[in-house]
């Protein structure tokens, strides 16, 4: 039989953030691979445009960014993703062009969450 109970909120602090022109969701303590970013490994990162926080007091919602939010990140490594095959083939005209691509990617693990200059994380 089905479990009819409504499922427990999320009391993780969580933020979404802009990087590489990307939205990204971040929690504290885990690893993201984004776009390449200009940094050496081992260096902090302090991402200002911050859309969305959500911790134990609530939700805050930028216009567009939060205001006095930032995350930080740590740099680990830059690595490359994995391969995808690019085959265009145009029938009957003896025409074809296989490419391959690897995008260049920065894994950084988020270090903290701040709001105001408090660390909600």
């Amino acid at each position: 039989m089905a479990d009819t109970t409504p499922a427990a909120e999320s009391t993780e602090a969580y933020a979404i953030v802009e990087a590489s022109g990307t939205q990204v969701w971040v929690q504290p303590n885990r690893y993201y691979d984004l776009d390449r970013l200009q940094a050496e490994v081992d260096d902090t990162i302090t991402l200002d445009n911050v859309l969305l926080v959500k911790d134990s007091k609530g939700t805050t919602l930028g216009q567009p960014f939060v205001k006095d939010a930032s995350v930080s990140l740590k740099v680990m490594a830059h690595r490359r993703g994995a391969k995808v095959i690019v085959y265009k083939m145009r029938p009957k005209k003896k025409t074809r062009s296989k490419n391959g691509h690897r995008q260049e990617l920065t894994r950084v693990m988020v270090e903290s969450i701040t709001v105001g200059g408090k660390a909600i994380s």
